[in-house]
């Protein structure tokens, strides 16, 4: 019997750390990837990946130890759309030079 089809979504604004914004198995997860196909996002298979963003909590920022997988599947999704990551908009107290 094969495992139900399990889905995450995350979200980056390019200021804090990315966020865990859905997570789900089976109809829960045909959901999310609907919503990401509608959405122009793209998808990406890392069971991996997947099950380390499924024991995180909605809203919960990525823990230090998935930042390097998670900023390869953000790379990878930037490569893949032809853009890049949100541009963090400079803080008062920093000075651009």
């Amino acid at each position: 019997m094969s495992q139900p089809k399990r889905a995450a979504a995350l979200r980056y604004d390019g200021r804090d750390a990315p966020r865990v914004v859905a997570t789900g198995r089976g109809l829960v997860a045909e959901k999310i990837l609907e919503a990401a196909r509608e959405a122009g996002v793209p998808l990406r298979e890392d069971p991996v990946l997947m099950e380390a963003l499924a024991t995180l909590e909605l809203e919960q920022e990525i823990p230090p130890e998935l930042y390097r997988a998670v900023a390869e599947a953000l790379a990878w999704a930037y490569r893949l759309s032809g853009t890049g990551p949100p541009q963090t908009p400079a803080r008062p107290d920093q000075a651009i030079r």
